[in-house]
């Protein structure tokens, strides 16, 4: 019989089975996975077993949690690569994993669906406003670059993206 305990018998189920409930909700960085498994109140040493067991059993991934995200906020939260950045660095994911996933991001897509949130938010009456009152413009410019910004766009594509939309507006 073997002295040293087995690690999938010392992190007992309960550590186990809350990292697989976890995961089960959706995809965690390594980071974010130790950090919730201790947050639940299991010591230093259990969450390092479950995290070595979960290794083995390849259900975390930093490279693949990266690009997923991406992917995934990109297109249906429509966030741009600046927000992207900042929500995988809280996640505790590195920075060489995090520049290769934002990679992925093609430009052209970036700025359609910046284009297309810009859209969304010029509602008919405000495209009445402003070619009735052409001052309204700078009021709406702000507005809707200060929306891109806080969804994570760069400043330059948030102007540009919004100066060609209210041109095609008021032309």
């Amino acid at each position: 019989m073997s002295t040293t305990p087995d690690p999938e018998e010392r992190t007992g189920p309960s550590a186990w089975d809350a990292a697989l409930r976890l995961l089960g909700v959706r995809a965690r960085s390594r980071h974010e996975m130790a950090e919730r498994l201790a947050r639940k109140g299991f010591d230093a040493e259990t969450v390092d077993d479950v995290m070595t067991r979960l290794d083995r059993h390849r259900l975390v991934d930093d490279t693949d949690f990266a690009t997923e995200w991406v992917r995934s906020r990109h297109t249906h939260s429509g966030r741009g690569r600046v927000a992207l950045r900042q929500e995988l660095r809280a996640k505790g994911v590195d920075a060489a994993i995090i520049e290769a996933a934002l990679a992925e991001v093609d430009p052209d897509d970036e700025r359609a669906v910046a284009a297309d949130l810009v859209a969304k938010k010029l509602t008919p009456t405000q495209v009445d406003r402003l070619q009735a009152d052409p001052a309204m413009r700078e009021t709406l410019f702000r507005r809707l670059v200060g929306m891109l910004l806080r969804r994570g766009y760069p400043q330059s594509l948030a102007i540009d993206v919004v100066t060609e939309s209210l041109d095609g507006v008021t032309a």
